[in-house]
């Protein structure tokens, strides 16, 4: 095997940056789109599906993101397996990532076309086709791209050090997707408001396209990986993947992380438009100004990771982060200038940011590398998957949640709940945590190193 290069590694990295700024229009805007609050329908927005309560709370927007997010969760054990048993003679992760890159992007642009000018069934029967599809052109791009954050980082400290990368990468694709309002502004004169959200998401899904193929045609998979494939059947390994005792308990503390920021993510363009009363495409200048500040905190996580242990920031990350989300259920209530409010909730939350957009993926990674010393089988997509799967089961939940509890009351008290609720769900995922067991990870992984140079 060739020696893995941080020109490798940033190679890989812009991958991530594309994928991320696809999944970030998504995550970001897609409620905001088809649910639109009274500043965005002032604006010129039209409404394209259903609205308001459909069955005890649940609405159309809800549980078609909640059919799309348990349909990800199914087909991430499926796609998986494929990867870790595939034989093509360019590797075993590559070849996905290049045959899905342009029709992730496409699909990404149908979201929020509507083919009805008004609410109708079609629209909200289209809606639900394209999310499915989404979901699962994402899921055949990113379980074989993250399986592949093992494989190049050999060992826990580069570990670290692709995740802080591919971190990087996040977070700017993540600023990116934050655009939309910003970008739109430009053409809304011209093309109206849907029409000119719907070509900066063309733009950008074309630029994220591109970032997605440099990894594909840069990176020789088989000149840094071995490439051997497995051979255990898709859910027969995603019930060996479970049987690993400290990956479950990594896993359930993700499942409530997630639902928490899936909540707070959702909410953010609602907190900063209808609590703090902000214009939307100030969304963008609160993101890049989180983003720059969780940049600076990246080289102390990255040494004291290394110091301290991946699992001890982690739980720190979470509580601080519990206090970000309570802080922002009082968004708007504490006295504070508008702009001052929204930068101070983006600085604070900078700072867990840093910690969890890097370590997470890192301790799995650990998990993996140790199972497969264990076991002598190399499943790391699998163990991706399965982590990706109790993700994605969290932001089902989420979004569920998040749009039945938006309704509640008025003067956006329901926003302010879902923040709340947020806080106490991702303390809850800190506690998990603690649980785990690290050292006994790391020990494994130490002595497997001790029998190779042996």
């Amino acid at each position: 095997m060739k020696k893995v290069t941080n020109k490798v590694l940033w190679q890989f990295a812009i991958g991530q940056l594309g994928w991320s700024m696809l999944s970030g229009i998504v995550s970001n805007w897609l409620v905001f789109f088809y649910m639109p609050g009274d500043s965005e329908l002032k604006a010129g927005q039209k409404l394209f599906i259903t609205q308001g309560s459909i069955f005890l709370g649940l609405t159309v927007i809800g549980v078609i993101t909640a059919i799309g997010r348990l349909f990800d969760a199914v087909t991430d054990p499926y796609i998986a397996s494929k990867s870790d048993r595939c034989k093509h003679k360019d590797g075993r992760r590559i070849p996905f990532m290049r045959a899905i890159a342009v029709p992730f992007a496409a699909v990404t642009v149908l979201i929020f076309v509507s083919p009805v000018g008004k609410v109708s069934w079609l629209n909200n029967l289209t809606l639900l086709v394209t999310l499915l599809l989404f979901y699962l052109f994402m899921t055949i791009y990113c379980t074989p791209y993250n399986a592949l954050l093992p494989e190049l980082g050999r060992e826990p400290r580069d570990r670290i050090n692709v995740s802080t990368y591919i971190s990087v990468t996040f977070f700017v694709g993540s600023a990116f997707s934050y655009l939309v309002p910003n970008i739109a502004g430009f053409f809304k004169d011209s093309l109206g408001y849907a029409n000119s959200f719907r070509l900066t998401v063309g733009i950008l899904a074309g630029v994220a396209a591109l970032c997605m193929l440099v990894p594909v045609f840069t990176i020789k998979e088989t000149d840094y990986v071995d490439t051997t494939p497995s051979d255990t059947p898709a859910f027969k390994s995603l019930g060996k993947t479970f049987s690993n005792k400290e990956f479950r308990k990594f896993v359930y503390s993700d499942i409530f992380y997630w639902v928490a920021l899936t909540m707070f993510q959702t909410g953010l363009s609602f907190y900063v438009t209808e609590l703090i009363g902000l214009g939307a495409d100030k969304t963008f200048i609160l993101f890049a100004a989180m983003t720059a500040m969780s940049l600076v905190f990246y080289v102390p996580v990255n040494i004291l990771a290394k110091k301290l242990g991946k699992k001890k920031l982690v739980i720190s990350a979470f509580v601080f982060f519990s206090f970000v989300f309570l802080f922002t259920a009082f968004a708007g209530k504490l006295g504070l200038p508008k702009m001052v409010n929204g930068i101070a909730i983006a600085v604070l939350a900078s700072i867990p940011m840093a910690v969890l957009g890097i370590l997470p993926q890192a301790i799995v990674a650990d998990v993996a590398q140790a199972d497969g010393i264990k076991t002598g089988e190399s499943r790391e997509g699998m163990f991706f998957a399965a982590r990706t799967f109790a993700m994605k089961m969290g932001q089902a939940l989420a979004m569920v949640l998040f749009t039945s509890i938006k309704g509640i009351g008025t003067g956006g008290f329901g926003l302010r709940i879902t923040a709340a609720a947020a806080a106490v769900l991702c303390l809850a995922g800190g506690l998990i945590l603690g649980l785990y067991n690290e050292k006994k990870v790391t020990g494994v992984i130490a002595e497997g190193r001790k029998k190779n140079d042996a």
